[in-house]
């Protein structure tokens, strides 16, 4: 079990050439780069010890700089954003990663906080968040991952189909407890990390285009907690829009709040 004063390094990798939405880091959203926002909102988080963006391109990294943000320059063809994290955690020490993904802004520090201090606190070897659905829409959405759990909060699948399918009838999203949307967030042991680096793309993680089933592929389990906490997704310029009015209709709260 990890001691309060294990040290969580966040690692967010940010790549350019993002197929449905290509130079998304370096989008603006509210006068900012999206990069900026991601990295801002971690920066500040309990146990946190250090918040690095990893990229494999100049125009990324010289943004981030220009923040006054950290950020490793990760050339390597890596398959995925775990396998860029782990770059960077054979390049930097550190007990405890996590990998924010460049697309997910949170909106309320607490987010982290379900994250990080259940992982410290466990024996966990990776660990991830959860969400309630709560539309329909959401629930057959591609785009949204689902993530299904046993009764300890280990998962049991992750994919883009809506999971778990109910035969007869249809649940009311919500109400039903069903349907959990998975956050593009891991946390994970240094040991962990490396192994899942190591190993061969898995035949479920190539079909669902999703890199954490490569770690239940091969016996790795993956703690996952619940969060009420919202945060925003970007896959499209369109969620950028719909990103841009949730933070302007939240800045007036921000700035009584504050």
């Amino acid at each position: 079990m990890a001691s309060p004063t294990t040290s969580v390094t966040v690692v967010i990798p940010a790549r350019y050439g993002s197929s449905r939405f290509p130079g998304k880091p370096l989008a603006r959203l509210a006068g900012k780069p999206m990069i900026q926002h991601v990295y801002e909102r971690v920066r500040d988080v309990p146990h946190i010890r250090q918040v690095l963006v990893a990229t494999d391109d100049p125009r990324i990294r010289d943004a981030v700089t220009g923040f006054g943000g950290r950020v490793i320059l990760t050339q390597e063809p890596y398959r995925t954003g775990t396998d860029r994290v782990a770059g960077v955690a054979r390049q930097v020490p550190g007990e405890v990663f996590v990998n924010l993904q460049g697309d997910e802004i949170a909106l309320h520090p607490g987010l982290f906080g379900d994250l990080i201090g259940p992982f410290l606190d466990s024996q966990a070897e990776m660990g991830t968040l959860k969400r309630r659905l709560t539309t329909a829409d959401e629930i057959a959405n591609p785009g949204i991952v689902k993530v299904v759990t046993d009764r300890e909060g280990h998962a049991l699948y992750f994919s883009r189909a809506p999971i778990p399918h109910v035969r007869d009838g249809e649940p009311t999203p919500g109400e039903s407890g069903l349907h959990y949307v998975h956050l593009g967030i891991y946390i994970y042991r240094r040991e962990t990390l490396l192994r899942i680096a190591g190993l061969p793309t898995g035949t479920l993680e190539e079909a669902e285009k999703l890199e954490q089933l490569r770690a239940l592929e091969q016996g790795i389990r993956i703690r996952v907690w619940d969060t009420q906490h919202p945060s925003l997704r970007i896959d499209t310029p369109q969620d950028l829009e719909d990103a841009a009015k949730t933070l302007e209709r939240l800045a007036p709260c921000s700035a009584t709040s504050s």
